[in-house]
C-alpha cells in the first residue's frame, strides 16, 4: 500500500482546494452542507479567501502525487469546527480519513479551544463511525441537511481537553498517582521502566483507554477506562473508571467532574450499559463527589494484595 501524507494547503493554493473540494462534493453530494453547482461558480478570489482567513486551516491527503482527501477546521466563538471532511472512493479503507482528523484534531488543540464539532449526515454510516472511533460524542443538536433538506444530520463534540495519552506522558501520570497519602507508599520513580512496560501494554489494547486532561500544554489530570465484556445484562459491556487523578494545581476548578463526565459520555456512545468504580473507604472527600455525579454504593468491594 502506497504511503499517504497529510499536506496543508498554502494561500497560494486556491486552484488545488478547488479542484479536490469540487470532486468531493460531486463525488458526495449528500455528505456536505453545499453543494457542486453552487461552488463551480465561485471566483477564484472565493477559494484564496478560504486559505487566507487566519481562523481556519485547510488539509489535503495525498497518495502517488494524487489528491485523495480533505478536511478543514474552522476556529469559531464555541470552538472548532470540523468541515469539508471527504476521502476519495479509491482511498477508502486505508485509513485516510483517522489521519485528517488527527491532523485537524491536533491542530485545533493547539489553538486552545477547547472543543471540536462536526456535523454528520445520519445516513452516512462510515462517517459516524470513524467520528465515534475517534472520541466525537452526539451533542443531541439535528437539523436537516441545507442542501438536501430530506436528509437529517447530526451535531457531534470532540472535548480537546481529554486525550489519549502518550508514552512521553507517563511519568506526569505516576506523579498525578502518587500524589496522595495511599499512592506515596505504593508508587516509585515515575521513569520506572515497569510504568513504561505497563504502558504499551494498556496502549496495546483496544479494550482499555489511559486518558489525560491537558491545559495549556501540562497533563492535569488522568484516568483508565476499561470496556468490560461479560454475560450478565444480556452480554452488555460495562466500563470500569479506575485511577481518577487531577493535579494539586488544578483542583477545585471542577477538572474532575468535567472528566468523569466525559466517561460516562463516552461511555454511552460506545454502548455500555453501566459504568463503575472503586474508591478507597479513606477517601471520604471523593465519595461524596460520586455521589452528587449520581453514583451510588450498591456494592461492597473486596482487595487482596498479592506479594
Amino acid at each position: 500500500m502506497q504511503d499517504i501524507d497529510i499536506v496543508r494547503l498554502g494561500p497560494a493554493e486556491g486552484p488545488r482546494l478547488r479542484e479536490v473540494r469540487l470532486r468531493a462534493l460531486r463525488d458526495s453530494p449528500d455528505a456536505f452542507g453545499s453543494s457542486y453547482d453552487r461552488e463551480l461558480a465561485f471566483e477564484p478570489e472565493t477559494w484564496a479567501e478560504r486559505l487566507a482567513n487566519p481562523e481556519s486551516r485547510w488539509w489535503v491527503a495525498t497518495r502517488a502525487g494524487q489528491d485523495v482527501g480533505l478536511v478543514c477546521v474552522l476556529l469559531e466563538e464555541q470552538g472548532a469546527h470540523l468541515l469539508s471532511m471527504w476521502v476519495a472512493p479509491e482511498a477508502r479503507g486505508a485509513g485516510v480519513g483517522s489521519r485528517l482528523v488527527d491532523e485537524a484534531v491536533e491542530w485545533a488543540r493547539g489553538t486552545g479551544a477547547g472543543r471540536i464539532g462536526l456535523w454528520a449526515v445520519d445516513e452516512n454510516h462510515a462517517a459516524r463511525a470513524l467520528y465515534t472511533r475517534k472520541g466525537f460524542t452526539p451533542s443531541g443538536e439535528i437539523m436537516a441537511l441545507p442542501s438536501n433538506p430530506a436528509l437529517m444530520e447530526s451535531h457531534y463534540v470532540l472535548n480537546l481537553v481529554f486525550r489519549q495519552a502518550r508514552r512521553q506522558d507517563v511519568p506526569a501520570v505516576v506523579a498525578m498517582l502518587a500524589d496522595d497519602h495511599l499512592g506515596a507508599a505504593r508508587e516509585g520513580d515515575p521513569n520506572d521502566e515497569r510504568y513504561l512496560a505497563a504502558f504499551d501494554r494498556i496502549d496495546a489494547n483496544p479494550h482499555d483507554e489511559l486518558i489525560v486532561a491537558e491545559r495549556d500544554g501540562r497533563v492535569v489530570g488522568t484516568m483508565q477506562l476499561t470496556y468490560l465484556a461479560g454475560l450478565s445484562r444480556l452480554g452488555a459491556e460495562r466500563c470500569q473508571i479506575e485511577a481518577v487523578r487531577v493535579a494539586a494545581s488544578t483542583r477545585g476548578q471542577g477538572l474532575g467532574r468535567e472528566m468523569i463526565t466525559w466517561a460516562i459520555d463516552r461511555a454511552r456512545a460506545r454502548g455500555c450499559a453501566v459504568v463503575q468504580l472503586t474508591s478507597d473507604k479513606s477517601r471520604t472527600g471523593a465519595h461524596r463527589f460520586y455521589d452528587s455525579l449520581g453514583f451510588t454504593a450498591s456494592h461492597e468491594g473486596y482487595k487482596l494484595t498479592l506479594g
